[in-house]
């Protein structure tokens, strides 16, 4: 009787798993949605469009792009998590909600971990602080003497957990207080700070680095270890007056849990060719983004050890979950 029942058991198994595999098999049978959770024009809805294009042009497969900004990136990496494991809805993000959110807020709508299958690394790079040319502040040495003069009454816009812990990293470690001033994504922000509504942001160089050589904002210091070659001329914050100071972020995607193994092989193929289309070089080259990729796995292993350092530099820089 045992046995009858085990056999049993395992012929429904296998039935169960064939839908899954034939659905394997055909993928991609329709077009498939890069959901990024910052608004149009960011640096990561440029590496989507990049990719997405990057795809198509290898495949023929239609690629759509769907910007879901808000909630510190949580409002796109909900529609991912809790979307189908088929493959058709994947998301392209930063360490914004798969390291940082989960130690700015107390509650997040999903599990970084639990609730996503990781593809693939996409890329790393740098912030640049920028600010208004009214401010007067031809320095991060003058920012840094104008916060200190006036504590509290200058601004600094975020829309991206990078933004906002590097300016926070930034009052914590020159000893300034500023006010952060929320946005649902970085260009948002960039908006207002043309605008004169807020003084100065950290923000990706795909967002500030156009309006600083335009002239309409200028580019006191950049976050990395040592100056870009797209911003000759300006020096590293902590060259500028705040020694120590580094700040970086990366790319990656994430397709829901539970998706079928042959699928998330499937895209990481997909994404790890469109690397090397135009497209996608051309996203490097003007936005000083080094690219990376990495297996599933590696992925995986870069995330929790990027949790662990997003935690202590968050918890550095006094910030306390909302």
């Amino acid at each position: 009787m045992k046995s009858t029942v085990l056999r049993a058991l395992a012929v429904l198994s296998v039935a169960a798993a064939l839908p899954a595999a034939a659905q394997a098999a055909d993928y991609p049978s329709r077009p498939i949605t890069f959901v990024v959770p910052f608004a149009a024009g960011s640096a990561t809805d440029q590496l989507g469009r990049a990719l997405a294009k990057g795809i198509t042009q290898q495949t023929g497969k239609a690629v759509i792009v769907e910007d879901k900004p808000g909630g510190e990136a949580m409002i796109g990496a909900q529609a991912v998590a809790h979307a189908a494991p088929d493959g058709y809805r994947v998301l392209i993000t930063t360490n914004t909600t798969h390291a940082a959110d989960q130690y700015l807020y107390k509650h997040i709508p999903f599990d970084p971990v639990k609730d996503f299958s990781p593809i693939t690394l996409l890329g790393k790079g740098w912030l640049v602080m920028v600010v208004n040319p009214k401010l007067g502040a031809h320095s991060v040495k003058d920012f840094v003497a104008m916060a200190r003069k006036s504590p509290g009454k200058l601004t600094f816009g975020s829309g991206s957990s990078s933004s906002r812990v590097a300016g926070e990293l930034l009052q914590q470690m020159a000893g300034i207080k500023i006010l952060n001033v929320p946005y649902k994504s970085n260009p948002l922000a960039i908006t207002d700070l043309l605008g004169g509504q807020i003084d100065m942001m950290v923000t990706d160089t795909a967002t500030g680095l156009p309006q600083a050589k335009s002239g309409k904002l200028l580019a006191l210091g950049v976050t990395g270890p040592k100056e870009l070659s797209l911003a000759p001329g300006v020096p590293t914050i902590a060259e500028a007056g705040v020694p120590g100071y580094e700040m970086g972020y990366w790319f990656a995607a994430y397709a829901p849990a539970r998706t079928p193994q042959a699928v998330i092989d499937t895209l990481h193929e997909m994404l790890v060719n469109a690397m090397q289309s135009d497209a996608v070089k051309q996203f490097y080259a003007t936005t000083g983004t080094d690219a990376s990729t990495s297996t599933p796995a590696e992925l995986a292993a870069f995330q929790k050890s990027e949790s662990q350092k997003w935690k202590e530099i968050i918890a550095k820089a006094g910030i306390q979950p909302e």
